[in-house]
């Protein structure tokens, strides 16, 4: 069979944009497909993780981050449920003065992606994709329309879903699911005129929203990016709305005095995050699911652009080594599932405990207690969030330990 292209990528977000870069620039054809138009907003909490500075360093797009509307933020404040507070910096990164992270809106961040990607592999913006294209049962392309009703159809060797958490490639497919207890409920606003802003991300265990928490994020031009997030089966059996959650978290006594001359800056939004805390179904004959499509957000931070990022670079590898064959069968392209695993599974399972550790308050007070008087559990959560600590460290029981007893 011929095919218009090696792979066509469905959405171009982090993911998808980051798989077409590193697949572009191995000499495939590529397509990147993506319902809107660029710029656009993205509902998100903003911060771009040491993890996506590494793949943007790759990429060579630090340079474009650093000069668009953005923070460099240089640590995390954390507050436990009893008020203790600390702040814990980023581990610095060595000799190139780069910031171990940012926070940057994802109109101006996806689309630094994307307007490379742009330059590097052929793209269609404001395409729909309605349908799957198969033959005897292998994904070959996808059909949709592009600001018409004419329907246009597209083949290629491996089609690539990095449509985001409503993944329509994943629905399609069959494979999509919503269990409350692996999905994350959140709300996201935009605020000007937040006081106490520093360089640093907070996050706020708030006692009413535990195992979840309360974030305020420093944007450029003293903008603020505030949200609340929360396990959805909790949500649920606690019968809690959350942008009612995000408002009395704003007006509590903790909060109040910081928004009190702060502006709204449109409204409350809400999105859903499928975590890590489950391995999904990530490929089959003729497919990859990468992002938030595959479930790869952190459990514990929240955190999806780095895991999507680099879900994004392994299906690149992986199908610039296949492209030279044949065969994109489930079998094939299981190698994809494995490789993701392996460079995430130990992380997104730390993450999961911790998440669980996070639904009681005791608990959460002793480790901030802790980190406030001991360096070195600091330098440990500081490792941990910056997804730099070595496997072994995540793997031994004594690590947990020390968070408590040292």
């Amino acid at each position: 069979m011929s095919y218009d292209y090696d792979i066509v990528i469905v959405g171009a977000g982090p993911a998808g944009s980051t798989c077409a870069l590193y697949a572009a620039r191995a000499g495939l054809r590529v397509l990147l497909l993506d319902k809107k138009s660029f710029p656009r907003d993205k509902i998100c909490g903003d911060a771009i993780s040491g993890k996506s500075v590494n793949y943007l360093e790759e990429l060579g797009l630090i340079e474009a981050v650093q000069q668009s509307p953005q923070v460099a933020v240089n640590g995390i404040l954390f507050s436990a449920p009893n008020g203790t507070k600390i702040t814990v910096p980023f581990i610095p990164r060595e000799n190139d003065g780069i910031s171990p992270g940012f926070v940057c809106r994802r109109e101006v961040y996806d689309n630094i992606l994307f307007q490379q990607a742009k330059k590097e592999v052929e793209t269609m913006e404001g395409f729909k994709v309605t349908e799957i294209l198969r033959n005897k049962g292998t994904v070959t392309g996808v059909a949709g329309v592009n600001g018409s009703d004419e329907m246009k159809n597209i083949t290629a060797k491996v089609v690539i879903g990095a449509d985001g958490y409503k993944s329509m490639i994943s629905r399609k497919l069959g494979f999509y699911e919503h269990e409350p207890k692996h999905w994350v409920v959140a709300t996201r606003a935009y605020y000007q005129g937040v006081t106490e802003m520093t360089q640093a991300i907070e996050i706020h265990f708030v006692k009413d929203v535990l195992p979840g928490y309360f974030w305020i994020f420093p944007l450029e031009d003293g903008k603020v990016n505030v949200g609340i997030g929360m396990l959805h089966n909790e949500l649920k059996k606690r019968k809690i709305s959350l942008p009612e959650a995000h408002v009395a978290a704003v007006e509590s006594p903790y909060f109040k005095e910081r928004f009190k001359d702060a502006e709204l800056l449109g409204k409350i939004s809400g999105w859903n995050l499928p975590v890590g805390s489950t391995q999904r179904k990530v490929h089959g004959d003729g497919f990859l699911l990468l992002g938030d499509a595959a479930g790869l957000i952190d459990p514990f931070s929240g955190e999806g652009i780095g895991n999507a990022m680099c879900s994004g670079k392994i299906a690149a590898e992986l199908m610039t080594k296949l492209c030279h064959g044949s065969d994109f069968s489930a079998a094939r392209l299981q190698e994809y599932d494995q490789k993701l695993w392996q460079e995430l599974g130990d992380e997104l399972r730390t993450s999961t405990m911790l998440q669980k550790l996070g639904r009681y308050q005791p608990l959460l007070n002793l480790v901030v207690n802790k980190a406030a008087k001991n360096e070195e559990v600091r330098t440990l959560i500081s490792e941990m969030m910056a997804g730099v600590t070595p496997r072994k460290v995540l793997l031994n029981p004594w690590t947990y330990l020390r968070l408590l007893f040292m």
